[in-house]
């Protein structure tokens, strides 16, 4: 096997390992999301705990779903990042101030999605310009 064919079976897997992922993160946001709007007993009581209203638990449900629709979205996949990072945040404080839970997946899920973001970057200096 030469070093070419080598190199691009090592792309391949890097690429189709990648997608995978973004499927994944895909599939739990959109699945966390249907549980918000599913009015399931838990999520009701999560956002009253941390009492901002259940309007918080739709806005969350509708910026998951965008994002994780963008994360598939071959030209939009850093906005889709930015945005899941941005309900990353929410979460890591809403946990950290109002649930009193572990927030180590916030910070983890975070960190992949800010990967994601960064890889590409390209796509946002596109839309503004650079």
């Amino acid at each position: 096997m030469s070093a070419t064919t080598a190199s691009t079976k090592r792309y391949n897997a890097k690429k189709i390992g990648f997608w995978a992922l973004k499927i994944i993160l895909a599939i739990l946001f959109i699945s966390a999301a249907g549980a918000k709007l599913a009015g399931i007993p838990y999520m009701v009581a999560e956002f009253n705990v941390v009492g901002l209203g259940q309007w918080l638990r739709y806005f969350t449900a509708a910026m998951e779903i965008s994002g994780g629709v963008l994360l598939l979205w071959p030209s939009r996949q850093a906005f889709g990042a930015l945005l899941l990072m941005c309900v990353c945040i929410g979460a890591f404080f809403a946990q950290l101030l109002a649930i009193h839970q572990n927030v180590i997946h916030t910070i983890v899920i975070g960190g992949i999605l800010a990967a994601i973001a960064w890889v590409h970057r390209g796509q946002v200096l596109a839309v503004i310009g650079k």
